[in-house]
């Protein structure tokens, strides 16, 4: 019998309620059909019959796209939001390696790879967006739901046969994909931390300053391990670097892994932080061990890929209330989510 694992039941409410509202935002903020009907039809040649939107995810906008014979998957990330720059920075570079990646034997059909443009460009933009497109993965997320025993055992499969790639065999051409441990955002959060708290907006302020000790501590920390781990001889393999269940989708009872905005070549640990805390832990290592026979986790690097995450989470919580604009239920979400990260900090300084 094919047993789902269980996990924290009010661990998994959270989680949903904040990415269905996040998604809800992103549906309300339909752009016009006629402008991608027509940017379809520039950048790619395609005819587009209907286009409906669907369930984006914390990044971009996303559209079902459907012309006479096929159907197709339309990704939008705005140009309007602050973090947009940081998730397309580096399509050039990640997508000739995710078409490498899926040519591999273990990795064929696991990952989704951009359809070039006329011009052989991996992307398109116009004024309001920039644009990837997908063949359409009939399928569903895997999101709030548990892996069952053989989804386990396939994920473990798929990110073994990543981690076997290493830095003399991975098809990267750039230092910027590459693990330099820094923190790009940790002198902004230290600056709004220690000298702007009180010019912030009122629910802004409410919600970090109680947290404001734990928070500098956490920088602190973080910062000292990449310092520590900058100067340590680390094996670095290609990672995924956003391994959580709304990454995952189910298709004809294949696992398929998406959003590879974050491939880097980086210690595996970047992609274990994601594994250590479920309760199929165990059962997934065994599966990776069959590859990686010695591997035991560094936990060094797994504290500061850990500490990172939860610097970078609030960090784009606090940019998306600074700096873009909301809905009242959309914000109300997002300080929700805020706020649910801090109580996470301040609980590990305990």
């Amino acid at each position: 019998m094919n047993r789902r694992h269980s996990a924290p039941l009010a661990l998994l409410q959270r989680a949903t309620s904040f990415y269905d509202e996040q998604r809800k935002s992103n549906r309300d903020k339909e752009y016009p059909m006629d402008s991608l009907k027509q940017l379809l039809q520039e950048q790619y040649q395609l005819q587009a019959q209907t286009i409906s939107p669907q369930k984006g995810g914390w990044a971009a906008l996303a559209y079902r796209v459907e012309t006479k014979k096929h159907t197709y998957f339309l990704k939008m990330y705005e140009k309007s939001r602050t973090s947009t720059p940081k998730w397309t920075a580096l399509i050039d570079e990640y997508v000739p390696a995710l078409i490498w990646l899926n040519e591999q034997n273990d990795l064929n059909g696991k990952v989704p790879v951009p359809i070039l443009t006329k011009n052989g460009q991996c992307k398109c933009e116009n004024d309001k967006g920039i644009f990837l497109l997908y063949e359409h993965i009939e399928g569903e997320t895997i999101g709030p739901q548990q892996l069952t025993n053989d989804q386990v055992e396939q994920l473990a499969t798929i990110i073994a046969a990543l981690h076997a790639i290493g830095e003399e065999t991975a098809p990267i051409a750039t230092a910027q994909l590459k693990e330099d441990f820094s923190l790009p955002f940790a002198v902004s959060l230290y600056k709004l931390l220690t000298e702007q708290l009180a010019t912030l907006p009122d629910d802004i302020q409410t919600t970090i300053a109680p947290f404001s000790q734990p928070l500098l501590s956490l920088i602190e920390s973080t910062e000292k391990r990449a310092n520590t781990l900058k100067q340590r001889p680390l094996r670095y393999a290609l990672c995924h670097t956003d391994l959580h269940h709304w990454n995952l989708m189910t298709s004809q009872g294949e696992l398929v892994l998406i959003d590879w905005e974050g491939l880097k070549l980086a210690p595996v640990e970047a992609d274990m932080m994601f594994v250590v805390d479920e309760c199929y832990n165990n059962a997934f290592m065994d599966h990776y061990r069959k590859r990686h026979l010695d591997y035991v986790i560094d936990q060094e690097c797994l504290a500061f890929y850990q500490g990172r995450r939860k610097l970078e989470d609030i960090w784009e919580f606090l940019e998306q209330l600074l700096f873009d604009e909301q809905k009242p239920t959309e914000r109300a979400a997002i300080l929700e989510g805020l706020e649910k990260e801090l109580e996470a900090v301040a609980k590990a300084c305990l």
